[in-house]
C-alpha cells in the first residue's frame, strides 16, 4: 500500500532573514499573539509562515508546545485564509498554553483575515504648527 502525503498548502520561513523581512510589514496584535504580515509582491507563490517565541515565555518544554500548537492552528485552519505572497510571522504570547484550541483558531483566522485599523491623525489645534 502507498501512502499518499498532502502537500502543505503553506510554507515554512527558516532563516533570519525571512524574519527581518516580514518585520518590517504590518502589525496585528491580539490577546494571544502578535501577527506580522508583508506582501512580497509574488501573488503566484503560496504563502509562508513562520513562529517565533521568545525564552521570556519558559522553558524550552513551554515553548515548543506554544509553538506546536500555533503550528497545527495553522494546518487545519489558518492556512486556507492566508493570501498568496504574503509572509506571516507568528509571535506567540504566554497565554498560548492556557487557551482553548477552538478560541486559539478563531483569533488566528481572524487577525489574518482582518487587517489592523490605522490611528486617525488629529488635525493640529489652531496656532500649532
Amino acid at each position: 500500500m502507498t501512502k499518499t502525503v498532502e502537500k502543505s498548502a503553506v510554507g515554512r520561513l527558516k532563516s533570519r532573514p525571512q524574519f527581518l523581512f516580514v518585520r518590517e510589514g504590518e502589525r496585528r496584535k491580539g490577546p494571544l499573539f502578535l501577527l506580522e504580515v508583508r506582501d512580497r509582491q509574488m501573488p503566484d507563490e503560496a504563502p509562508r509562515v513562520g513562529f517565533t517565541v521568545t525564552k521570556k515565555h519558559g522553558n524550552a518544554v513551554e515553548r515548543n508546545r506554544m509553538r506546536r500548537r500555533l503550528k497545527e492552528a495553522v494546518r487545519l485552519s489558518a492556512g486556507f485564509a492566508m493570501q498568496p505572497g504574503h509572509d506571516y510571522v507568528v509571535v506567540a504570547r504566554r497565554d498560548v498554553l492556557g487557551a482553548s484550541f477552538k478560541a486559539l483558531q478563531d483569533g488566528l483566522k481572524d487577525r489574518i483575515a482582518t487587517r489592523q485599523k490605522h490611528k486617525q491623525q488629529r488635525p493640529a489645534a489652531p496656532g500649532k504648527e
